[in-house]
């Protein structure tokens, strides 16, 4: 921009820096963050699809798994979206370009960006033998309540790495920072036992609300659990009081069709009211995930409009 857009209003600057960020995703290679997408997303189905949605264990694991793709596409979109042009974004600021107009800009971009990568994660999951539920919890459909989750989970960390990227100096000082957020959001991601006085925090994680929605749309209340059948059938020669092994308990509970039962008995002990499958859980996950979103999005807006004070 020069000079002469001083007078330019905020949403044709909106739309003129949006072609532009248009055009370094066609010409300047951008566009690579999209197979990548479609190669982790194929790896991680690979590793936990025949669980997924199957069975309790399988799908919190999956959940856990598909939150962290989802935050891997969305840091790697913007980390260094900001703070790579941080000298030119200066100049154009002086020369009238409105802050809000460029955040808008890049808001829209990653907001598309992230759009196309969540439609792709879902293909690929589609075609490497993830078998979804029929039904969603809103409606009938499934598939665009997968869609959201993923999106919300997606463009949260999205726009959280572009907040960062407003604030950091330059690129390696993004790269070397974006390490630390993802370690800090699988680690309270609620996934593992924390000591009480840092249950709280999860509330602040992304991965959090991103599992809780995963899990509630996946419908892990109504799962079996099969964790500890597998731990039996694995000491199947155990000898029980002598007389019997594990093994033949198991195939006793077979040979009358009791498994189902005893599988569906074990998955109402292990259920987690904050997964049932409820309008309530679910859009509270998705509540969460868009302010997120407001937030990491005002933070940046309030820093970047310092910018020109900025000495680093």
């Amino acid at each position: 921009m020069s000079g002469n857009h001083k007078h330019i209003g905020r949403i044709r600057q909106t739309f003129i820096y949006l072609g532009k960020l248009v055009r370094m995703f066609i010409f300047q290679n951008d566009w690579k963050v999209l197979p990548m997408a479609a190669a982790i997303a194929g790896l991680v189905s690979m590793a936990i699809g025949k669980g997924l949605f199957t069975t309790m264990e399988g799908t919190l694991q999956g959940a856990l798994a598909m939150s962290c793709v989802c935050i891997w596409n969305g840091f790697f979109n913007s980390i260094q979206s900001i703070c790579r042009e941080r000298p030119i974004l200066k100049r154009e600021h002086r020369a009238g370009l409105h802050i809000s107009s460029y955040l808008a800009a890049h808001l829209i971009y990653q907001m598309l960006l992230c759009i196309l990568q969540v439609i792709i994660m879902i293909y690929v999951c589609a075609h490497t033998g993830v078998v979804f539920p029929e039904k969603g919890v809103i409606s009938d459909a499934f598939i665009p309540e997968l869609f959201i989750t993923l999106f919300l989970l997606t463009y949260a960390s999205d726009v959280l790495a572009l907040a960062v990227s407003a604030v950091v100096r330059n690129t390696t000082a993004a790269m070397t920072v974006m390490p630390f957020l993802l370690i800090v959001q699988l680690v309270f991601a609620g996934f593992f036992s924390m000591p009480s006085s840092l249950s709280g925090v999860s509330d602040l994680m992304i991965t959090s609300h991103g599992i809780e929605g995963l899990c509630t749309i996946g419908r892990y209340n109504e799962l079996p659990a099969v964790v500890i059948w597998n731990r039996a059938v694995a000491a199947g020669n155990t000898s029980i009081g002598g007389l019997f092994t594990v093994q033949d308990v198991l195939r006793l509970v077979e040979d009358y069709g009791a498994k189902d039962l005893v599988l569906s008995k074990l998955g109402e002990a292990s259920r987690n009211p904050a997964y049932e499958s409820t309008l309530e859980n679910l859009l509270s996950c998705w509540g969460y995930l868009i302010c997120f979103v407001s937030i990491y999005a005002i933070f940046a807006l309030i820093f970047l409009e310092f910018i020109d004070r900025d000495q680093r």
